[in-house]
C-alpha cells in the first residue's frame, strides 16, 4: 500500500510525530487517518511508561499571568537534560501546564498525593487527571507523554503554585 504524503503531512500536523513515524503507523492501520493518531498515542504512551524510572535533575520554572493580572501559576517541570530544557517542545509544555493550572485550579498533581480520606474527584483536583484545557479530548498526562515521546527523555510536573488576588 502506497501513503500518500499529503495524508502523512495531515497525520504529522495533529500529532507532531516524525515524518516516517507517521508514514507507517498509516501503513499499520491501512490509511485510516484516526487510527494512525491513535497508534501513535499509544506509542507516545509506551514510551513514556519506559522512561518513568528515570532521574529528572534538569528543567525550567514557568511563569504566566492572566492578562487581568488576577491570577497566575509558577509550574515547575523537570527533565533529563539541559538540553532538553531548553527546546521548544518543553517550553511549549512547561507554559500550556503553567495556563491549565491557572484555568482549572488543581490541588494536587496526581491522585496519589489525595489524602485517604478526602472523597475528591482526581480529574477535577489532579493536574496529571484533568481533561487539557486546548485538547478537553485528552488529559494532561497524555500531553506529557506526547511531548516525552518528542524529546526523548522523561518530564516529571515537580510542584506548582497558584496565585490569585483577594485569596
Amino acid at each position: 500500500m502506497d501513503v500518500s504524503t499529503k495524508v502523512i503531512k495531515q497525520v504529522r500536523d495533529r500529532t507532531s510525530a516524525g515524518i516516517l513515524e507517521c508514514k507507517n503507523a498509516l501503513l499499520e492501520t491501512g490509511g485510516n487517518v484516526e487510527k494512525a493518531i491513535e497508534a501513535l498515542r499509544y506509542r507516545g504512551l509506551t514510551i513514556a511508561e519506559k522512561k518513568a524510572g528515570r532521574i529528572t535533575s534538569k528543567g525550567v520554572i514557568e511563569a504566566y499571568i492572566h492578562h487581568t493580572g488576577e491570577v497566575g501559576a509558577l509550574v515547575e517541570i523537570n527533565c533529563e537534560t539541559d538540553f532538553v530544557a531548553h527546546t521548544d517542545e518543553f517550553k511549549q509544555l512547561a507554559h500550556n501546564l503553567a495556563m491549565q493550572v491557572v484555568a482549572t485550579s488543581p490541588q494536587f498533581i496526581t491522585a496519589e498525593e489525595i489524602p485517604a480520606d478526602a472523597e475528591l474527584d482526581p480529574q477535577a483536583v489532579c493536574l496529571l487527571h484533568q481533561p487539557f484545557i486546548r485538547e478537553p479530548d485528552r488529559t494532561v498526562r497524555e500531553i506529557i507523554a506526547e511531548t516525552i515521546a518528542k524529546v526523548g527523555e522523561n518530564i516529571k510536573v515537580r510542584r506548582f503554585a497558584r496565585f490569585e488576588l483577594g485569596c
